[in-house]
């Protein structure tokens, strides 16, 4: 399994790799912080001292404890937002997801279990981090609509991003192929039914 974030290409600097390298740093001792204590019973000095840096260096970095909390979920679900909007003429909105989960399955890190890790043990994070996932997912709904040339507010697009976001929710943590190959025939025969309805 490959560890850390995603990697830094080449053409970065050292000072940026460096300040990369600091930045997983003080994400993976909080992740790991609030997995054993809990969110609310950890301090930006308790992340501070775990990371090795001071205290004013996670708050430059991370201005709040609830935004290193949420920073790499948040960072994941960008990435999905992205793929759905930017995705190349001809691309399906099916296709953009399916060839954005088998990205994330093949870059997943130990810092993505210590972070799942961490959800797990702290349910007002994952309530957050659905609520994130929820407006990326009414955002992949606008689309798909806009594709299939319906109202964004159809039976048909709410009803595809809801399974598109159940799908996500358990696929990010089976990231194995034949998990996606099930996940995405699962959500394609779900679409065929609407084109009958």
């Amino acid at each position: 399994m490959r560890t850390g974030v995603r990697p830094c290409p080449s053409f970065l600097s050292l000072r940026e790799r460096s300040k990369a390298r600091r930045r997983e740093a003080i994400l993976r001792a909080a992740y790991e912080l609030f997995a054993d204590h809990g969110f609310e019973a950890t301090t930006i000095a308790d992340i501070a001292a775990s990371a090795e840096v001071s205290p004013r260096t996670v708050t430059l970095y991370f201005p709040s404890k609830l935004e290193l909390a949420t920073s790499h979920f948040d960072a994941f679900a960008d990435r999905l937002g992205t793929v759905l909007r930017e995705r190349p003429d001809g691309q399906t909105t099916l296709d953009a997801l399916e060839h954005w989960l088998r990205g994330e399955g093949a870059q997943r890190s130990d810092l993505d279990d210590l972070h799942d890790r961490m959800l797990d043990l702290n349910p007002q994070l994952r309530a957050i981090a659905n609520a994130r996932l929820t407006e990326v997912i009414q955002e992949g709904a606008r689309i798909f609509a806009e594709e299939r040339g319906a109202a964004p507010d159809d039976f048909g697009p709410r009803m595809a991003a809801a399974a598109a976001a159940a799908v996500i929710g358990e696929v990010c943590h089976r990231t194995q192929e034949a998990d996606i190959d099930t996940a995405m025939a699962f959500l394609r025969a779900g679409v065929g039914t609407l084109d009958t309805a």
